[in-house]
């Protein structure tokens, strides 16, 4: 793959916001930009595939404008690509290494203005991982922001073991991900999760041994009660009455209830180093949607597609120009 480089261009292709907005009106193809610099810590990157999530279209409609760079700003934290030159002091990576990670390590405070949406980007070192040699790039860019917050998330109750869980929201990016880690990396006892009808069977594939279908049952009225509920959808006060004595909710959605655990990833490249040899085995699998990968022209039909919420797993673009 690393005959991909060539001579790094001073100016880019790639998918810009000047304002704040719906992703529909306001994203705008730029075949003009200037390319970013890296710092002593960083590798610049030759984007091969880029994820969309949820935080990118948040961000853009000036959800967090308080915090945010100042736009113009290129949208995406998720990267699969090659590395075509490195800071001053990167030790881990060199040019021509096939590299994926969320490039932002906090997803509100600090991001790049050059985002992954773009010919090329930046990351820190530390956000960056080897990508698996069985995984695509499509399959690499799809993981960093999700499985990082799947993992951090059941860190976060401290899961083990002999834990059940509940995945509210099974079939999505993050869910589809912390049923494979509660089960297959954590060893859980009983992992449940909720998806509609249609999406039973992959939360059966995922490992799910109770799957739960949210339009026929209520699950916070099911006799069996869950040591962690892992809350994906922005429904803990109903996940509040699914727990058992002691138990934990954990949720990833904006909430105005005080007694779920609110948590946001810090994106970090030792935990898919810690996840690879999970992947490497295929006990935890990348899920992209079956319309995944958009080309990088129909990005902005591909956040129109994200915003529907109907997605399964992930939504991913490529080629990159």
């Amino acid at each position: 793959m690393s005959n991909i480089i060539t001579t790094i261009p001073s100016h880019i292709k790639a998918w810009i916001y000047p304002e704040y907005g719906k992703t529909q009106d306001i994203l705008k193809f730029d075949p003009n930009v200037p390319i970013p610099l890296i710092k002593d810590d960083q590798a610049l990157i030759k984007v091969v595939a880029a994820a969309l999530n949820p935080i990118d279209y948040k961000r853009a409609s000036g959800n967090f404008k308080s915090f945010d760079i100042p736009l113009p700003a290129v949208p995406g934290y998720d990267v699969a690509g090659v590395v075509v030159k490195v800071g001053s002091q990167v030790k881990k990576f060199k040019v021509g290494d096939e590299v994926y990670g969320d490039i932002n390590e906090n997803a509100i405070r600090n991001v790049k203005t050059i985002g992954s949406l773009a010919e090329y980007t930046t990351a820190e070192e530390k956000l960056l991982a080897h990508k698996p040699n069985n995984l695509s790039f499509i399959e690499a860019a799809s993981l960093p922001l999700a499985i990082i917050t799947a993992y951090q998330g059941l860190e976060r109750v401290e899961f083990s073991a002999e834990k059940s869980i509940l995945v509210l929201g099974g079939a999505g990016g993050v869910g589809s991900l912390v049923i494979q880690i509660a089960k297959n990396v954590f060893g859980s006892s009983k992992v449940a999760a909720t998806a509609s009808t249609a999406k039973l069977e992959l939360l059966r594939e995922l490992g799910a041994d109770l799957p739960i279908d949210y339009t026929k049952e209520k699950f916070e009225e099911l006799p069996e009660k869950f040591d962690v509920v892992y809350d994906a959808v922005g429904e803990s006060e109903r996940a509040l009455k699914a727990i058992k004595e002691g138990g934990k909710v954990v949720t990833i959605v904006d909430h105005g209830n005080v007694s779920a655990i609110r948590f946001a990833l810090t994106s970090d490249g030792a935990v898919l180093e810690k996840l690879q040899p999970y992947l490497e085995s295929g006990k935890v699998k990348p899920i992209l949607d079956p319309k995944s990968p958009f080309p990088f022209s129909q990005t902005v039909e591909a956040f129109s597609y994200l915003e529907t919420n109907r997605a399964i797993g992930k939504v991913v673009i490529h080629p990159i120009p």
